[in-house]
């Protein structure tokens, strides 16, 4: 069994922030549980390009509100408490916010903690443990 809280998490490695989001990887690979699971806040009035080519990513919105492009398609939707969005497709996407966003992610397969987003807004393809 793993119990862990975000405040034990805040301030260490698993602790990730960009230039306007932050990352707290609650679970990640080595734990051994084939994903990992993120709590990720994004700055309000801001804007954030992703392309997880080698992950497929849940998102649940606890907090705040704002817009999910698909940049594949142009399709925008309103994003708020309550919205779920999946990345099945490995999708382009942008995420406009208008207040802070809290969110809950699940990657598959896990990320390792240490990942940064390369110039397309990627991670890495995933290492063997």
């Amino acid at each position: 069994m793993i119990v862990r809280t975000t405040e034990e998490i805040t301030g260490t490695d698993r602790d990730v922030a960009a230039a306007h989001w932050r990352s707290k990887r609650i679970i990640l690979a080595d734990d051994g549980v084939g994903f990992s699971f993120h709590e990720t806040t994004i700055e309000p009035n801001t804007v954030s390009e992703f392309h997880y080519r080698h992950h497929v990513e849940a998102v649940w919105v606890v907090e705040g509100t704002g817009m999910l492009t698909d940049l594949e398609t142009g399709q925008d939707y309103p994003l708020r408490p309550g919205s779920m969005y999946l990345l099945n497709g490995h999708e382009r996407h942008r995420v406009t916010t208008d207040t802070t966003m809290r969110m809950l992610c699940v990657f598959n397969p896990p990320v390792t903690g240490q990942e940064v987003h390369d110039e397309n807004g990627a991670y890495p393809a995933a290492v063997a443990n």
